[in-house]
């Protein structure tokens, strides 16, 4: 039966999806999550809204009513796309590092010293910006890495500290190096023309990043699943002790796979600076790593599924942004929503981690019974 659908191509591959239980239940409780959330935000609405029929209209119909929003969706995907990627390969090495923040941040600092700096050709500028600017946000990647291997010190906990010492670094060399005095608020020096990236509409700020973030979503599925490097990242993942026995140097594997994080994270930076703004005016840190956790579970630690991810997130905060404009509900409340979804896919994370112990001890009573009865005969 396997053999025929395989050879249906799309329509078989359809039907194996849909009959496969282990594929098709992790897609189930993601879908669950997302609706879940969006009738969740539509009670909430309906509890704290003075006029909860326009307000709900408005956050579900609100970024599909002028082409301004869905521009802004667009817009609101490629720093979200970055992210995700830089966690799926987090994640899929079976580690919890959000030093992405860092990467993300340090990186657009890194790409306003050299779009303010230096004078290079149109679609050069940007270019080395972002090679800069990955490769600075990878070296700092590598960091809760070299602190787990060295000092076995938790990854997590590391990376959340580092955010804040790195926020600050990057905070001071734009006060002392980059500032424009000229100013009243906190920003940099104007951007060089030629560092800009185009835009894709006219009178939109839809620009290129869009297209740059689909293609690393191609490279990134193509790095993970058809590549040596890839393999090795999965392999520890799914078990670090069998990759070490089949020969792997899992330390090694480990600081590549938070150096291609941060290099993400670093080329994301890079692109929203020279995509959405003429100077560096961040007051704080975006904290993007966060939404790129929500991203990344979304879509499975997969590649392919970040757009899709990445698109609902988007949809949410321009429908909520939409809402709060035009109506009485704050646009704080979509941070209860994505805390629902974090939720929801943790709490299916707790119930498999339970299942396998059961099995576990199942089979070892199992194994035990067919001893006593072996040693019996």
């Amino acid at each position: 039966m396997d053999k025929h659908l395989k050879k249906r191509g799309l329509a078989g591959k359809m039907a194996m999806f849909f009959t496969d239980r282990d594929a098709l239940e992790p897609a189930l409780v993601t879908l669950f999550a997302a609706l879940f959330s969006l009738l969740a935000g539509v009670g909430l609405i309906f509890l704290v809204s003075k006029e909860p029929s326009q307000s709900v209209r408005n956050f579900l119909l609100g970024p599909f009513l002028r082409t301004y929003n869905i521009y802004y969706m667009m817009i609101a995907m490629v720093p979200l796309t970055f992210t995700g990627l830089a966690l799926c390969i987090i994640y899929q090495s079976k580690h919890m590092s959000l030093i992405v923040d860092s990467s993300f941040y340090i990186g657009a600092v890194v790409a306003t010293a050299i779009g303010v700096n230096l004078s290079l050709p149109a679609g050069v500028h940007p270019l080395v910006a972002m090679l800069a600017a990955g490769t600075v946000g990878g070296l700092i990647g590598l960091l809760p890495a070299i602190l787990k291997i060295r000092w076995r010190a938790n990854e997590l906990v590391s990376s959340l500290m580092l955010n804040y010492v790195f926020y600050f670094v990057g905070s001071f060399v734009i006060l002392y190096f980059l500032r424009d005095r000229n100013q009243t608020i906190l920003s940099s020096l104007p951007f060089k023309q030629t560092f800009l990236l185009p835009r894709l509409v006219p009178n939109t700020q839809l620009h290129a990043g869009f297209i740059i973030a689909a293609a690393f979503v191609v490279l990134v599925s193509i790095f993970l699943y058809r590549t040596k490097w890839g393999f090795e990242i999965r392999l520890i993942g799914a078990n670090q002790k069998f990759a070490a026995y089949a020969g792997l140097s899992v330390p090694t594997v480990i600081l590549y796979s938070h150096f291609v994080s941060g290099f993400l994270g670093g080329v994301g930076g890079a692109i929203e600076m020279a995509g959405l703004y003429k100077a560096f005016i961040w007051q704080m840190n975006p904290s993007y790593a966060w939404d790129g956790v929500i991203v990344a579970m979304l879509a499975r630690k997969n590649p392919k599924f970040v757009p899709l991810s990445a698109f609902f997130l988007a949809y949410m905060r321009v429908g909520a942004d939409f809402m709060s404009r035009r109506g009485d509900v704050a646009f704080e409340f979509i941070t209860l929503l994505q805390g629902m979804i974090i939720l929801i896919l943790a709490s299916d994370k707790i119930v498999n981690y339970f299942k396998a112990r059961r099995l576990k001890r199942t089979a070892l009573a199992t194994s035990s019974k067919s001893a006593v009865a072996a040693g019996g005969l």
